[in-house]
C-alpha cells in the first residue's frame, strides 16, 4: 500500500518565508542541462502540461522545452491563467484530452503543477480511456475533511482571486464531488512532493493508493520552483519514458540514483 506523507499542519514557516528559493532553482537549471541530457527519451506520445494557480502557459516553458527535447509531443492547456478550479475549465480540459487522444490515436500523459495537478486528476477520472498516466508536482490532491493546510496568505489570495470560500471551495462543486466519490484512479499516477514546499504541505501533495499504479516521489526544492527544478524534470522524464501498459514504480539508478538517495536522506519513494 502506498501511503501519504505523515506530516501534519501547515508547511514549515521557514519554507513559507523562503519560497524565493525558486529563483535559485531557475538560475541553476542551465548548469544542470548536461546532466539532464542523459534523461530517458520518450516515444512521441502526447503530453499535456497544466499550470498552477494564477499561472499560465509561460510558467511551463522549461518543462515544455525539456520534454519536447526528450521526444515527447508536448501541449499546454490553452485556457489562459489558472484562476481556480472552475467547472468550465474542467469541462474544457476533458474535451482537450479527448481531442488529443482522437487526433494522435494515442493516450495522453497529464503533468500538472500545483492546482494543475488537481485538474489532471479530474481529467483522468473523466476520460480514463484517453489517459496514459498522471504526474503531479506539489499538487493538493489529498485535502482532509477539515480543509486545506496551506498558509493563510495562500488561502487569502485564493479567496481574493478565485472564490470567497478559499481553496476549499472547489470541494463544493459537483465536479469535485464526483472526483471524491471515484478517488481511486485506475491509471498510473506519480505524485512529486517536497518537504521544503512552502505552499502545499507534503501530506496533501501525496496520496494513499495501490503500489501497482500509484507512487509518491520526494524531490528537493521549493513549490514555485518545481517546474524549473532539475531533479523534478529528470524524474518527470523518467516517468514519461516508460512503455505504455508496462508501468513500473520509480527506481533511481546509476550514479544519479546514488545522488538522489543521498540527497533525500532515505526518504525514498513509497
Amino acid at each position: 500500500m502506498v501511503h501519504r506523507h505523515p506530516h501534519r499542519g501547515e508547511p514549515h514557516l521557514l519554507h513559507q518565508l523562503t519560497e524565493w528559493r525558486a529563483l535559485l532553482e531557475m538560475t541553476a537549471l542551465p548548469w544542470t542541462l548536461p546532466l539532464l541530457a542523459g534523461a530517458p527519451r520518450g516515444d512521441g506520445h502526447p503530453v499535456l502540461l497544466l499550470p498552477g494557480f494564477m499561472a499560465d502557459e509561460s510558467t511551463l516553458v522549461a518543462l515544455k522545452w525539456f520534454l519536447a527535447g526528450r521526444g515527447h509531443d508536448v501541449h499546454t492547456w490553452g485556457f489562459g491563467r489558472n484562476v481556480g478550479f472552475r467547472s468550465r475549465h474542467a469541462q474544457a480540459l476533458e474535451d482537450k484530452i479527448r481531442h488529443l487522444h482522437h487526433t494522435s490515436g494515442r493516450r495522453v500523459s497529464l503533468v500538472g503543477w500545483s492546482l494543475g495537478g488537481v485538474f489532471s486528476l479530474y481529467g483522468a477520472h473523466q476520460a480514463p480511456e484517453c489517459v496514459r498516466n498522471v504526474i503531479t508536482l506539489g499538487s493538493p490532491i489529498s485535502v482532509d475533511a477539515e480543509g486545506s493546510c496551506s498558509p493563510p496568505l495562500v488561502k487569502a489570495l485564493y479567496r481574493l482571486i478565485a472564490h470567497p470560500l478559499g481553496p476549499d471551495a472547489h470541494a463544493l462543486l459537483p465536479s469535485a464531488k464526483r472526483l471524491r466519490q471515484r478517488k481511486r484512479l485506475e491509471v498510473p499516477m506519480s505524485c512529486l512532493y517536497s518537504l521544503g514546499d512552502g505552499v502545499v504541505p507534503p501530506q496533501e501533495a501525496t496520496l494513499d493508493g495501490d503500489p501497482e499504479r500509484h507512487e509518491n516521489i520526494r524531490v528537493l526544492g521549493s513549490h514555485t520552483g518545481l517546474g524549473f527544478n532539475a531533479m523534478a524534470l529528470a524524474i518527470v522524464a523518467d516517468r514519461l519514458a516508460q512503455r505504455e501498459d508496462d508501468w513500473q514504480p520509480f527506481k533511481p539508478r546509476g550514479w544519479w540514483g546514488d545522488v538522489y538517495r543521498w540527497a533525500t536522506r532515505g526518504d525514498v519513494p513509497h
